[in-house]
């Protein structure tokens, strides 16, 4: 029996600790952007530049 209360206790400290990381959170203001993660996909993605010797095998 005492092995359960260890045990509840151990859950409340560990879920104190997920609500206490979570208003931490919420606020450092982690989750204010919520609009643009959703249209990231939809922006153009620049070219990488070739690197020094990808243009002297292109160049050959």
């Amino acid at each position: 029996m005492s092995v359960l209360i260890l045990l509840i206790l151990a859950s409340l400290v560990v879920a104190l600790g997920f609500l206490i990381a979570f208003f931490w959170s919420v606020k450092s203001g982690q989750y204010e952007d919520d609009y643009t993660p959703s249209v990231r996909m939809l922006f153009d993605d620049t070219k990488p530049t070739p690197k020094k010797t990808e243009e002297k095998e292109i160049n050959k």
